[in-house]
């Protein structure tokens, strides 16, 4: 295994190769507007993952993907002469789409705005199914008085032979 620093270098590299080569060298009119993103390879530095985004719709997406299947030599051989590995790595390109996933989670952020403030809508005109105040609450102090007295003499019992007890 190799170092994990060393991965991040030759990936970093790979993907400033692959785009300058993209940008200067390859000349398929299929080739869209391209931006390469993101590269990533293998700890044995045999396989290498090229993320690319393309402007345009699925047809330019596709005549983009066809052209960089093309150019998969080239792109290769240049890779393993810049980094002066014993192999070159294989390169697979994959279609980032970031963008589609943005603009799908903004959509969903958008969905549960909508659904709180339509709640917050329905909750500012909402009532009580029951009272206000579901629970007993003594208002009077006078009744607090009261209680304590009838409790006083609740608890006074009458002695079986005329007197009162304790």
């Amino acid at each position: 295994m190799s170092d994990p620093a060393k991965v991040r270098r030759h990936a970093e590299r790979v993907r400033e190769l692959v785009a300058s080569v993209v940008r200067s060298q390859i000349k398929d009119p299929r080739l869209g507007m391209i931006t390469i993103t993101d590269a990533r390879i293998t700890a044995d530095l045999r396989e290498a993952t090229v993320f690319y985004t393309v402007l345009g719709d699925s047809v330019a997406q596709a005549d983009t993907a066809a052209a960089l299947e093309s150019a998969k030599g080239l792109l290769r051989s240049t890779v393993g002469k810049a980094l002066g590995l014993r192999h070159s790595p294989t390169l697979a390109f994959v279609l980032d789409d970031v963008q589609d996933q943005v603009k799908h989670i903004d959509d969903l952020l958008a969905a549960a705005r909508n659904a709180d403030a339509e709640v917050q809508r329905l909750a500012a005109r909402a009532e009580y199914a029951g009272e206000a105040q579901p629970y007993r609450v003594d208002d009077d102090e006078t009744d607090d008085d009261e209680t304590d007295e009838a409790d006083a003499a609740a608890d006074v019992t009458e002695n079986p032979r005329g007197g009162a007890a304790r």
